[in-house]
């Protein structure tokens, strides 16, 4: 940790000089990693702010905390969900909006979501013709996190949507839902309520499948448990062979360390995940599959090492080190590889972003070498602050275009 107790402890509880903080850290630019390009090089071409902006109807009144976002395209229309609150605690003024557009500058109003509680992970699937919206309910106190379990909504055919509605996920959080080979799948974890009992949380990272996308069964075995002990966050992807890659955030730690899990299982067998451990954490993974490599979006801690694990202490000690480190860093959201060969996750760039930032989503671009993604940040144009004071700030959701040119 790059200072004393005191000043680590003050930035936690939101009281903080920033002009030392700034002054007494080293420069940014020197903790950025080497770029490692695999078949392309990515470049980001155009970024635009989404929320809040003129080209959102009047109805979304987004609030100050605009994160947990998803995108999906369907029936022709980009459709856009995410959280919006106070900020970026649990709150009873919880509303999960989404919108739509055909040409992603102007946007129609949809729907919007509340249960006076907390709402969070908003996912859209598009699966059999229909559009699903899966939302995990959360509980009213501010400083608690308390996973109830999932409901879905429906986008009906005339354009109108269900209600909420529980699914048979109770306790559990749905991180990823995607279409692989024509297969719908979710990536949920179970447990979600031990995260931050600092050591010694036992989650349940599981991969699931849908017929219908209201009921779920494990791909795999009786539970479809393809991690337990400290992960949760989780998303993969298939390769032109079948095979699956993952990343596991490892926030809770176990006996494999604290960071993330870097996982693969083969074609025959994608339930069965083998994984090796990385120090770094990957809050809020994105994977997909682009032009022959695996690509992966994520949040990056902003230090000479990038690192979560700060090897230090055992047990409690050590993951309340990690905690208070990482909380007191600059973030970025960055695009990753996997490098297969040696299931490492190689650094290729970062997006315009800072302070509180990530929870990226993605659809297709216009272009064959184009994605574009969604994700949220603090304002890309104001100072680097650290990520504890980025989450009591204003955040917004930004449009990025990312090309991939064969090198």
């Amino acid at each position: 940790m790059w200072f004393g107790w005191r000043p680590a402890v003050d930035l936690s509880l939101g009281v903080c000089d920033l002009d030392a903080w700034r002054k007494d850290r080293p420069a940014l630019s020197a903790m950025v990693p080497p770029s490692e390009p695999g078949e392309h090089d990515v470049s980001v071409v155009d970024t635009r702010k989404i929320v809040p902006s003129d080209a959102l109807p009047p109805e979304a009144a987004p609030g100050h905390a605009n994160n947990n976002l998803d995108v999906a395209r369907h029936d022709g229309r980009v459709f856009l969900a995410w959280r919006t609150a106070p900020d970026h605690f649990a709150s009873t003024e919880t509303r999960i909006v989404v919108v739509s557009s055909r040409d992603e500058k102007t946007f129609d109003f949809e729907k919007s979501f509340s249960l006076g509680r907390d709402l969070r992970e908003p996912r859209l699937l598009s699966f059999g013709g229909s559009l699903f919206l899966y939302v995990t309910r959360l509980g009213k106190s501010r400083y608690e996190f308390e996973p109830d379990g999932v409901s879905v909504a429906e986008r009906k055919p005339d354009g109108s949507w269900t209600d909420l509605e529980p699914l048979d996920l109770p306790g559990h959080i749905a991180w990823r839902t995607r279409v692989e080979a024509g297969k719908a799948y979710m990536v949920a974890y179970d447990g979600g309520d031990q995260l931050y009992r600092l050591f010694g949380s036992r989650m349940k990272v599981e991969l699931l499948t849908t017929d219908d996308g209201r009921k779920f069964r494990p791909v795999t075995g009786e539970s479809g448990v393809v991690s337990e002990g400290g992960g949760s966050e989780a998303d993969f992807a298939l390769d032109e062979a079948g095979r699956l890659f993952s990343v596991i955030r490892n926030e809770a730690g176990d006996d494999t360390g604290f960071g993330s899990k870097i996982c693969a299982a083969p074609s025959e067998d994608i339930g069965h995940w083998q994984c090796k451990t990385d120090p770094r954490k990957f809050d809020s993974p994105l994977i997909f599959h682009h032009g022959g490599e695996i690509y992966l979006l994520a949040r990056r801690n902003v230090t000479a090492s990038g690192n979560f694990d700060l090897d230090s202490g055992i047990g409690m000690i050590r993951a309340a080190r990690n905690q208070l480190s990482y909380s007191n860093e600059p973030k970025r959201c960055s695009l990753w590889r996997f490098d297969r060969e040696e299931m490492r996750i190689a650094f290729i760039l970062d997006l315009p972003s800072r302070g509180d930032t990530c929870f990226p989503g993605m659809v297709d671009g216009e272009r064959p070498d184009e994605v574009v993604v969604y994700d949220y940040s603090s304002d890309i144009d104001g100072p680097d602050v650290p990520w504890r004071i980025g989450q009591r700030r204003p955040t917004f959701i930004y449009r990025h275009v990312l090309r991939f040119e064969k090198r």
